[in-house]
């Protein structure tokens, strides 16, 4: 599984570098819901990005960070997670740069920021305004008092996406940690 895993995220990796860069109310506390991890009936938050098609970017980003052991991991966590099409707003040679070696610390920084402990359906976020605290350690600002739920400068496209050890809600921008 692991090797499988492996060569499909690398093989994203390549897919994604070389098409990026074809020259080479009140602010309460956010709930939490602790769930069961590991569910059989369930895939894992990476294993569900994966099967979806739409996260081919974000899967080589989490590969490229060396995240994928630790967002396969209990968790649970709820990922705001960027479609590719959230990553094609990104300038191709921005994101090459993160995905390179050297880009490491800046791309986890980014991928951290976009992953809050425990679960949180939109169900728990609905008429609220919110600030939970990312792994990454910057608060996000989450809106659901308006029409549909915002997550800083990104919209939720599709929420509640239930893994074994989280949720993914899909987001139509990556998010930059604050600084």
């Amino acid at each position: 599984m692991k090797t499988i895993l492996f060569a499909t995220a690398s093989a994203l990796l390549a897919a994604t570098a070389s098409a990026a860069c074809p020259q080479a109310a009140a602010h309460r506390p956010m709930p939490v819901k602790l769930v069961a991890a590991h569910a059989p009936e369930r895939a894992d938050i990476v294993d569900t990005a994966v099967g979806a098609g739409n996260f081919t970017a974000l899967v080589a980003a989490v590969q490229a960070a060396g995240l994928v052991e630790a967002l396969k991991g209990p968790g649970p966590f709820t990922v705001f997670a960027p479609s590719d099409e959230a990553f094609a707003k990104l300038p191709p040679a921005e994101l090459a740069k993160l995905l390179a070696p050297e880009g490491k610390a800046a791309l986890t920084r980014i991928l951290t920021y976009h992953v809050v402990p425990g679960v949180v359906l939109s169900s728990d976020l609905a008429g609220r305004k919110t600030h939970p605290r990312s792994l990454q350690g910057a608060t996000l600002r989450v809106d659901a008092t308006g029409a549909g739920l915002r997550v800083d400068a990104a919209r939720v496209v599709a929420a509640d996406i239930e893994a074994s050890n989280g949720v993914i809600h899909v987001i139509d921008t990556v998010l930059m940690p604050p600084g």
